[in-house]
This record gives structure tokens, C-alpha cells and sequence, in this order.
């Protein structure tokens, strides 16, 4: 077995960073995976378009804070969920493009994972607004 190039102990050569230096690398790797995500997935795009329309309507239903809260609450979990599921399906291309079961069943659990927030989104909406 080979030595390891990085300090023992670490989980990972690209971890070691602290303080404010940490927090913005941890920054400009979100708005990198935020940009990757729009650019090359479809699915979380049209649930921009959705949010950038939803969010604002939010601000103006007849609710209360808290009922506002759960409207933008439920929108922003949709996008949560559908970057947890583009991120599981790039692994699992990258691990390998052959039909396997299991890669089979981590996408389409995945895509579960979006249908249950898009409902609950529909759910949210519902609730709120017919009270």
C-alpha cells in the first residue's frame, strides 16, 4: 500500500482550510455547483423559472409570516432536493454508464425524492392559500 500524499489523519487532501478562508472556498464551490446545476440540468432550471416566479407571489398571498415562510419554505426544498438528485445521478454516471440495478435504483430513488417535494409544494400551496 502506497503512503498517503496528504497528512495523516485528514479525510481528504482538500480539506484543511479554516476560518474566513474556509468560508469562502465553501462559497465559490456553491455558486460553482449552483452554476453547473442550471447549466447542464433541466430539470433544476424550469424549477428556477418556477421559484422565480413563486417566491415573489409568496410575499403577496393573504397569509401570515409563517404561511409565507412554508410557500418560500416549499419552493426552496424542491431546488434542495433536486440538486441532492442531480448530484446523485452525476455520481453514479461517473462510477460507471452501464445498466446496473443499483444505479438503477439510486436514480429513481432520487427522482422519488423530487416527486415527494414537488407534491409537497403542491400540498403547501394548496393548504396555505384555501386556508
Amino acid at each position: 500500500m502506497e503512503p498517503s500524499p496528504h497528512k495523516a489523519g485528514t479525510e481528504s487532501p482538500f480539506k484543511g482550510k479554516r476560518g474566513l478562508m474556509r468560508v469562502l472556498n465553501a462559497l465559490r464551490y456553491s455558486m460553482d455547483g449552483l452554476s453547473a446545476a442550471f447549466r447542464h440540468e433541466d430539470a433544476f432550471r424550469q424549477e428556477c423559472f418556477l421559484a422565480a416566479i413563486l417566491i415573489p407571489v409568496a410575499f403577496f398571498v393573504p397569509t401570515s409570516g409563517a404561511g409565507k415562510a412554508l410557500l418560500v419554505g416549499s419552493v426552496l426544498l424542491l431546488m434542495v432536493v433536486e440538486l441532492i438528485n442531480s448530484a446523485i445521478e452525476a455520481t453514479v454516471d461517473r462510477v460507471s454508464l452501464e445498466r446496473h440495478l443499483l444505479a438503477k435504483r439510486a436514480k429513481d430513488i432520487g427522482s422519488a425524492a423530487v416527486l415527494i417535494a414537488l407534491i409537497n409544494v403542491a400540498a403547501t400551496w394548496g393548504l396555505v392559500i384555501l386556508g
